[in-house]
């Protein structure tokens, strides 16, 4: 195992910019910076040897401090996903947030945790190399009440598994649904569209949305639809018959908390299968619906429609406001956890 970090650069708060590079003995690498705990390369072994970068992300420090939009390999919250009406009560005082989207708050507002400089620390044991990045979002950040402690630790262990998990404790109660906002193509990052990736999604229902993409408290189910993914299919098989793509929220099979499968992706050129575990009850889908090309990345790569896919395990989103989707409020005393593991392997199909 190997860990090493370097300086990328000084940030005009005056504060390092720094990256850090996590490397098993099978060779799978890794890179974090401690700018919006960002994971910005993730490099992995296809069928035949080749070590390819599976996620999109910028290689340009002045680009990851702008990455606004797409929120490329990065930590988002306080509460991810979206917030109808930019407001909430909990036991009866409402609590009004930045509105970063038209009337809605968007993955935590103007300068969410994806804008933050997080205080890193790496961690070494035989099998495995870690990272452990915290950051303590103030009483009002956004709107939010409360002192939030957040750690959030990436892990790489000799099986090719990267982990990534999140412990909070807060002093006012507040909501916390914090997710990882990879942008993954298990081809490579410069390969094109993820429309021949195969996909497995344990989940039979997706939570309804409006037309701003909030979920309005109903659940739908997925059979019969584009979004039934029980058995494989590809991302590209039924796009079509979509608006854009997918931007939607899968509700899991498990609800037990506990660390389970929620979905496998296999990319046939290559032969690499992501499996995706987590204890979260929600997983959302994306398929980089609003990309066109303007978005240039490593090495100055376009990034096109469709570019890449994320799996964003979550608790169901806008669930502050929903009383009988999975709670989201954290309360003074209590601790929040939960776990994401991508395994990495080589197969022949899904």
């Amino acid at each position: 195992m190997k860990l090493y970090s370097q300086n990328i650069c000084k940030l005009s708060s005056g504060e390092d910019m720094l990256l850090y590079s996590l490397e098993n003995e099978t060779g799978m690498k890794v890179k974090i910076t401690n700018y919006g705990a960002t994971l910005t390369e993730v490099w992995v072994p296809g069928k035949d040897g080749r070590m390819d970068d599976v996620i999109l992300c910028f290689d340009n420090p002045e680009k990851l401090v702008r990455n606004i939009e797409p929120y490329f390999g990065c930590i988002v919250g306080r509460t991810c996903n979206r917030i109808a009406g930019a407001k909430f009560s909990i036991e009866g005082q409402e609590y009004n947030v930045s509105a970063n989207k038209d009337t809605f708050q968007l993955h935590g507002g103007f300068e969410g945790f994806n804008k933050k400089v997080w205080e890193i620390v790496p961690s070494e044991t035989k099998d495995t190399v870690s990272v452990v990045l915290e950051y303590l979002s103030p009483d009002g950040e956004e709107g939010f009440p409360g002192n939030l402690q957040v750690k959030v630790t990436y892990t790489l262990n000799n099986k090719n598994d990267l982990s990534v998990s999140f412990c909070a404790m807060t002093d006012k109660p507040t909501p916390v649904n914090l997710t990882n906002h990879s942008y993954w193509n298990l081809a490579g990052e410069s390969s094109g569209n993820v429309l021949d990736h195969q996909m497995l999604i344990l989940a039979d229902h997706i939570t309804e949305t409006d037309e701003n993409s909030i979920p309005t408290g109903f659940l739908k189910p997925v059979a019969g639809t584009p979004f039934d993914f029980t058995s494989p299919h590809t991302i590209g098989e039924r796009i079509d018959k979509l608006y854009m793509g997918y931007d939607d929220n899968f509700c899991l099979r498990n609800l037990s908390g506990k660390l389970a499968l929620a979905a496998r992706v296999f990319e046939p050129g290559s032969g690499r299968l992501m499996e995706v575990l987590t204890t979260q009850p929600g997983m959302q889908l994306y398929t980089a619906n609003w990309f066109d090309g303007s978005i240039t990345g490593k090495g100055g790569n376009a990034y096109g429609k469709h570019s890449a896919f994320c799996t964003e395990t979550q608790h169901y989103p806008n669930a502050m406001n929903i009383k009988h989707f999975p709670n989201v409020i954290l309360r003074p005393g209590d601790i929040y956890r939960s776990e994401t593991v991508w395994r990495f392997s080589v197969a022949d199909s899904i």
